[in-house]
């Protein structure tokens, strides 16, 4: 049977395991910086294409700018994979008192974290559903265009339910918080009755 040190070595051994995810929330912040390349990469290109190779259509353009706002869609998703995961499974950032601290960073926990990773998941799923339908008229050209399309939907909405899910969840959990742990009172002698007042003790108590 182990020993009662032995028990607090083993726990915090395991609690101290959680380091082992920070070389993946590094590793999420190359990936980051990968981005910001691949974003430079292409507005470069939008640049050299309005200025120097007879410009684009309004189509190309909305879809190219698409393509930015998807790529910011998924930066906005790894800082909050990265922060808010170090945050609530590592180790507190303690930026309490940093002027920019993001406002959804005071109140993080798992559930909050999993609600605005769906929120910023259906973002991105709006995105690309949104060149799809500027692509329309390509993509029914093209064999199963329409199965693409309605793929592309129906996964969709399948993410709007999930967000759906997940909020309901953290209502229901809010509103039903786990209940405390019952107090034990702590052992005490017989309690005995308290002495009764003398008639002298009475009458001075009155004429006070």
């Amino acid at each position: 049977m182990a020993t009662p040190a032995q028990r607090s070595s083993l726990g915090s051994l395991i609690f101290f395991s959680r380091w082992l995810q920070v070389p993946l929330y590094l590793g999420l912040i190359v990936a980051q910086a990968i981005y910001v390349w691949q974003f430079m990469v292409e507005l470069g290109h939008i640049f050299s294409e309005v200025f120097f190779h007879g410009g684009m259509d309004e189509s190309a353009i909305m879809l190219a700018v698409l393509g930015l706002v998807d790529v910011v869609m998924i930066a906005n998703l790894l800082i909050m994979v990265i922060i808010g995961g170090y945050e609530t499974f590592v180790s507190r950032i303690k930026l309490d008192d940093h002027p920019d601290q993001p406002e959804w960073l005071s109140h993080v926990n798992a559930n909050v974290l999993k609600t605005k990773l769906a929120m910023s998941i259906i973002g991105i799923s709006s995105i690309h559903l949104l060149a799809s339908f500027i692509r329309a008229e390509a993509i029914l050209e093209e064999p199963h265009g329409n199965a693409v399309l309605l793929w592309q939907t129906a996964i969709h909405l399948a993410f709007i339910l999930s967000a759906v899910a997940l909020a309901w969840i953290d209502k229901i959990s809010a509103k039903h918080p786990p209940k405390a742990a019952p107090v034990v009172a702590e052992a005490r002698g017989p309690v005995t009755n308290p002495p009764k007042a003398s008639d002298d003790q009475r009458e001075t108590v009155s004429v006070v």
